[in-house]
């Protein structure tokens, strides 16, 4: 993959202006978390493999994967963070889940009549720190 520009900025979502206009949403998240965002990425979708895992690097994980789905009809989110050269950057509990900002602004759209109001997702919710 050639890089779409010289730098790549990263941004926490709190400190998102206005004038930025991200292409890619990445959570380091525990997997209580991974799983909602799972579901909820594949709440309006008629495909079973909208969240893939490739092999590859942290980076590769966070970065080139998810990019490469920005282009895509039907974009993927990506479960990462499995590489073990990476994993002791990141706490015990923790993974990825990174997907183009035009897939989790529809996950964003579809919070308020998914799973996210029932009481299973209650359940869980009160497992997460």
């Amino acid at each position: 993959m050639k890089a779409p520009g010289r730098y790549i900025v990263f941004k926490r979502w709190d400190k998102l202006e206005k004038s930025d206009s991200p292409e890619v949403v990445i959570c380091f998240a525990p997997p209580d978390v991974i799983s909602g965002l799972f579901t909820l990425d594949s709440y309006d979708e008629a495909e079973q493999n909208m969240v893939i895992a490739p092999f590859g690097s942290g980076c590769a994980s966070i970065v080139q994967y998810p990019y490469m789905e920005v282009k895509a009809a039907r974009p993927r989110a990506v479960i990462g963070m499995f590489d073990p050269s990476a994993r002791p950057f990141v706490p015990p509990d923790t993974l990825t889940f990174a997907t183009p900002m035009s897939k989790f602004a529809r996950m964003i759209d579809n919070m308020e009549e998914s799973f996210l109001i029932t009481p299973s997702w209650a359940k869980v919710q009160k497992r997460i720190k």
